[in-house]
């Protein structure tokens, strides 16, 4: 009977720990929706932008974004179960989306716009997404 009530209680603690993860990792969500902002700006500038100060401006400011991502996801003590996966698939989505925006905005759509404008929004759509079932998730 002791060996029971020691075993509904371990049970009981990976309850409230399962718990107070999903609680806390509700910081992932606004990592994914800096992430999506970020790309309302960067897209445009990639796609639009001409010359290698064009490029030295955009390295800059992509190296800033993703090393404040970095640090911040760094300082975060929890990480709910199948976050890998999901980061995996959200960015995985993410690049395949980027590297079709950039190649057809520079090279079949010659720097347009409109064009410019739809690439950051579908490229926005993924870290979005992601921040949007990650705040479903953790409620």
């Amino acid at each position: 009977m002791e060996e029971t009530a020691k075993a509904v209680g371990a049970l009981g603690r990976a309850v409230a720990l399962e718990r107070v993860a999903r609680q806390r990792s509700g910081w992932y969500a606004r990592y994914l929706w800096a992430f999506a902002a970020g790309q309302l700006v960067l897209v445009p500038m990639a796609v639009l932008w001409r010359g290698p100060v064009s490029g030295v401006v955009f390295g800059v400011t992509n190296a800033l974004l993703v090393s404040g991502l970095s640090v911040y996801a760094a300082r975060q003590r929890v990480i709910r179960r199948g976050f890998g996966v999901k980061h995996g698939v959200t960015i995985g989505s993410w690049a395949v989306v980027f590297a079709l925006a950039i190649t057809l905005g520079t090279s079949v759509f010659g720097h347009g716009v409109a064009f410019a404008a739809v690439a950051a929004v579908a490229c926005a759509a993924a870290p979005a997404v992601g921040a949007w079932t990650e705040t479903r998730g953790a409620a």
